[in-house]
C-alpha cells in the first residue's frame, strides 16, 4: 500500500472510532505511532533545512517604487528523468523564461484549487439538500481589485505600467 493510502486509511479508522469528531492530524499520527501502526520516519536534517529555506523564500516580499508588494523569489518545478526538482530564481535576476514558467505553474495551482473547491461545494450541497446551498463566486476580478485597494496598492500608475 502506498504511503498516502496508508495515511488515509489510518485517518478514516481513527475518525470513525472517535465518532467522526474533527481532529488535528498531529493527534491522529501520535495515536498511530502509539498503536504501532506507523513508524516515525528517519529524517534527513538537510531536507528539513531545505524545506525551511523554501518556506522562507516563498514568504520574502519587497515593495516596488509604486508601492506594490511583490514576491521576490519564484519557484519553478522541473522534471528530469522522472525526478522533480524545484529551482528558485530572484525577480530581476532570474531568466524571463523561468519567471514565465513559475507564473504559469502558480496559475495552474490556483485553477486546480478552484476546481476542487467547486466540486467540494457541489457535492456538499447535494449531501445536505435540507440546508441552503453554499454559493461560491468564481469571478475574482472585483475581489482582487478590492484587496489591492485595502492594501493601498490600487493607485494610478504611470502610462505603460501595468498590474
Amino acid at each position: 500500500m502506498a504511503k498516502t493510502e496508508l495515511l488515509q486509511k489510518l485517518w478514516k479508522r481513527y475518525e470513525s472510532d472517535h465518532d467522526h469528531a474533527p481532529i488535528g492530524t498531529r493527534a491522529v499520527v501520535e495515536w498511530a505511532v502509539r498503536e504501532g501502526l506507523l513508524e516515525p520516519p528517519t529524517v534527513d536534517p538537510l531536507d528539513i533545512l531545505a524545506s525551511q529555506m523554501s518556506k522562507a523564500l516563498r514568504e520574502e516580499t519587497a515593495v516596488d517604487k509604486y508601492g506594490r508588494t511583490y514576491r521576490v523569489n519564484h519557484a519553478c518545478k522541473i522534471t528530469k528523468n522522472g525526478v522533480q526538482t524545484t529551482f528558485w530564481g530572484i525577480m530581476g535576476f532570474a531568466h524571463w523564461e523561468h519567471l514565465q514558467k513559475s507564473f504559469g505553474q502558480r496559475r495552474d495551482m490556483v485553477i486546480s484549487d478552484l476546481v476542487s473547491l467547486r466540486n467540494d461545494v457541489d457535492v456538499c450541497n447535494e449531501m445536505y439538500p435540507d440546508k441552503p446551498p453554499t454559493q461560491v463566486e468564481m469571478n475574482f476580478h472585483d475581489d482582487v481589485e478590492e484587496r489591492l485597494f485595502i492594501n493601498n496598492e490600487l493607485r494610478p500608475l504611470p502610462t505603460g505600467v501595468g498590474r
